[in-house]
């Protein structure tokens, strides 16, 4: 987790995935059905979790990003096996891709870019010993 102060970049960056979020979650909500109406609650859901100002939300925003972005994989993926081919279906998956990068550039700025985290450490517990490999010199 990381608590250091956000920039603008940040401030901006926030706001534009809550938008993504939001927009795609209206998109969703005027297709009308039961599907597209859940699709749209959960996108609405990730996007409050996204700036709810709760302790346990700012603890687990890591976790709220990856799930928004596996959120957005799923429906892109659903859509592609059995989707409607029309324009607004093209516009939501444009936003729901935009929604992905975005949230993965979050992620990097506020959490570490776990590609470049040490091997064998746990993204989970990062800065304890969890997930170490001994070294040479401590066996």
């Amino acid at each position: 987790m990381n608590d250091r102060k956000p920039e603008p970049i940040d401030i901006v960056l926030r706001l534009a995935i809550v938008a993504l979020a939001l927009g795609t979650a209206y998109i969703h909500l005027t297709l009308g059905g039961l599907l597209f109406t859940l699709n749209a609650a959960g996108y609405l859901v990730g996007a409050v979790a996204m700036v709810v100002p709760i302790a346990i939300a700012r603890r687990y925003r890591w976790l709220i990003r990856i799930s928004l972005a596996a959120y957005a994989m799923t429906t892109i993926a659903a859509w592609a096996v059995d989707g409607a081919q029309y324009s607004t279906a093209y516009l939501a998956k444009v936003i729901e891709l935009a929604l992905i990068i975005l949230l993965a550039v979050e992620f990097a700025r506020r959490d570490g870019d776990p590609v470049q985290r040490p091997s064998g450490s746990d993204p989970i517990a990062v800065g304890s010993n969890a997930g170490r490999r001994p070294s040479i010199a401590s066996t």
